[in-house]
């Protein structure tokens, strides 16, 4: 399909959008579709890490049609991407593999994360947290957030208000809200992931003078 045959109103020119508004201006577009309707996007770059944000968050719910490849025109080269609407919401999907992930050399972050769910649109928020052998997380309280916890490999000892708490591989756990606890793992030291529902963003209000 050629520029003379693609309905204006069918186009989404992001060339003289600032990079910032781009993708939101896109997946704002894309979220307005209904099952079978497409827009053109028009750029000045292949979008090729804006197919990697499609994969992610709308997995099996997308169609991804090259029009035009860099072709070259009067303004310079251009690539045409017909997006398509192909479900109403994203299709089940594997995110990882749990066991290759902790064998692998993989940087924590301050908090123990060595994954983190990457769906920018979802309701949950989940990691994976590794403890090193005999390495501790200080007691502390939850957040106003129930969560659970599933122990993936080694083994350890939630302290709690109670009593302590031995857990394995395999170990489901709950932590109610605002519950205290610290996290100790054993001589294998211990990994365990934690779901949660989604913290909702900050609200930016007025003060009321």
């Amino acid at each position: 399909m050629s520029p003379a045959t693609t309905d204006a109103a069918d186009l989404l020119d992001v060339r003289e959008v600032s990079k910032p508004q781009r993708h939101p201006l896109i997946f704002g577009r894309f979220a307005g579709l209904a099952v079978g309707e497409s827009f053109v996007l028009v750029n000045s770059h292949d979008p090729k890490h804006l197919r990697q944000e499609f994969e992610r968050d709308h997995a099996g719910a997308f169609g991804w049609d090259y029009v035009d490849s860099g072709v070259l025109e009067s303004d310079g080269r251009v690539w045409r991407v017909r997006i398509s609407r192909a479900a109403t919401v994203p299709t089940p999907q594997e995110l990882c593999n749990v066991q290759e992930l902790l064998a692998g050399d993989h940087d924590a972050d301050p908090m123990g994360a060595v994954w983190k769910l990457p769906v920018t649109e979802r309701h949950l928020d989940a990691n994976v947290i590794r403890v090193e052998a005999n390495g501790q997380i200080a007691s502390h309280v939850g957040p106003d957030l129930d969560v659970l916890m599933l122990v993936v490999a080694g083994s350890g000892t939630i302290m709690t208000d109670a009593a302590p708490l031995a857990v394995t591989s395999g170990s489901l756990i709950w932590l109610p809200r605002r519950s205290r606890r610290a996290i100790g793992a054993g001589e294998q030291g211990l990994a365990y992931l934690t779901v949660h529902p989604r913290r909702p963003a900050l609200q930016i209000g007025t003060v009321r003078q």
